[in-house]
């Protein structure tokens, strides 16, 4: 796999949306709560960002019935689309060039 070309995303660089991709990064999915939990976010502040994330294209939400609750709750997974893999990639290296000391700016 080559290396991404460096281009600076504004939709992921917001602390939570960064924070949740790269959570995301390297997992096939990861429940809601886990994530809220492991950002220290509260579920509204969550939900936003998902939000934002999802219609941008960068992750998929999807709600399914857990086999171990008896209520009728729904799980809730997230997932980074392919798309939004190689946006976060993009990004991830245009953080490194910048660095780097490379803002990419002509001087």
């Amino acid at each position: 796999m080559k290396a991404p070309v460096p281009v600076f995303d504004e939709v992921i660089h917001s602390p939570v949306r960064l924070r949740v991709c790269g959570l995301l990064r390297k997992v096939d999915q990861l429940e809601f709560a886990v994530i809220r939990d492991t950002l220290g976010v509260t579920d509204a502040h969550l939900s936003k960002n998902l939000k934002v994330l999802s219609e941008a294209g960068y992750l998929t939400v999807n709600k399914e019935s857990s086999p171990v609750r008896r209520d009728a709750r729904l799980l809730t997974w997230v997932s980074l689309t392919p798309a939004g893999q190689q946006k976060l990639e993009a990004h991830l290296a245009a953080l490194a060039q910048i660095a780097e000391g490379d803002t990419g700016l002509a001087e």
